[in-house]
């Protein structure tokens, strides 16, 4: 029985380790390297050479006693963050599913930049703005602002990309639409946009949309409410399914180094 209980969880071990080298590899192809995509390319590596030399390895490790102890530490570990990392996906997509209810009226609608590409919003910022058009259309009074940053070696900030897609694409004035185009970091895209609001007369304590992917919301929410945003309203735009997951553990990562560094 414990013979079968190991060739399920080899096999188990391989297939994780296989779908994690094949999905990072398609995303690194594409031009995505970063910490997103490094780390879970190396444990799925890891995940594989465990599956394949599943026996070398361990007669090899359970001869020290300080190694063997040492393995089924770092087995152990890894099982305490994969616990870890499923609560905090249940956690998401609990919010997900809230981010979908009815809005309520929004004193201003916030959306927040994700990357562009040749002058153009990328696939995920896209879906952002798309996806504030609904709100735009449905709360003609509410005040619109782009948000993001000139990144490097590019002319254009992005919030001035941003505003452009929403014109051309979906006829929204561009009088309508301020922009905060100094932001490189969710952060900064809430601060500044703090200065751009009490300029426009617009109190913290007034609910306010803030429009991201949908993987972002829990850390953007936070940020906000440390910030002094009262009433946070996040908007869930749905991340394109080539990406969707591997943003999901990249935000897993990003959850944690923003507690870490004090954002709230």
């Amino acid at each position: 029985m414990l013979k079968v209980l190991f060739t399920v969880l080899r096999i188990m071990v391989g297939a994780i380790g296989l779908v994690l080298i094949i999905d990072c590899v398609l995303l690194i192809a594409a031009g995505k390297i970063n910490f997103g995509t490094l780390v879970p390319l190396g444990l799925g590596v890891v995940l594989v050479i465990h599956s394949v030399y599943w026996r070398s390895i361990y007669s090899y490790v359970t001869k020290p006693r300080w190694l063997k102890y040492g393995w089924y530490s770092l087995w152990g570990l890894l099982l305490i963050w994969l616990i870890s990392f499923t609560l905090f996906i249940q956690s998401l997509q609990q919010k997900i599913k809230l981010s979908a209810q009815p809005l309520p009226p929004v004193a201003a609608i916030i959306v927040l930049g994700s990357g562009t590409v040749a002058g153009k919003p990328t696939a995920t910022l896209a879906k952002r703005l798309d996806t504030a058009v609904t709100i735009i259309d449905a709360q003609p009074s509410a005040m619109i602002m782009t948000s993001g940053g000139i990144g490097y070696g590019r002319q254009r900030s992005e919030a001035d990309i941003m505003a452009s897609y929403l014109h051309t694409e979906h006829s929204v004035p561009f009088e309508r639409i301020l922009q905060e185009g100094t932001s490189t970091s969710t952060q900064e895209n809430l601060s500044n946009s703090k200065i751009i609001l009490a300029a426009q007369g617009v109190d913290l304590a007034e609910p306010i949309a803030i429009v991201t992917s949908d993987f972002h919301i829990i850390r953007a929410a936070a940020i906000a409410r440390h910030q002094g945003y009262e009433q946070p309203v996040t908007v869930a735009s749905p991340t394109p399914l080539s990406i969707r997951y591997n943003a999901w553990f990249r935000e897993y990562f990003a959850f944690i180094s923003g507690w870490l560094l004090g954002e709230y």
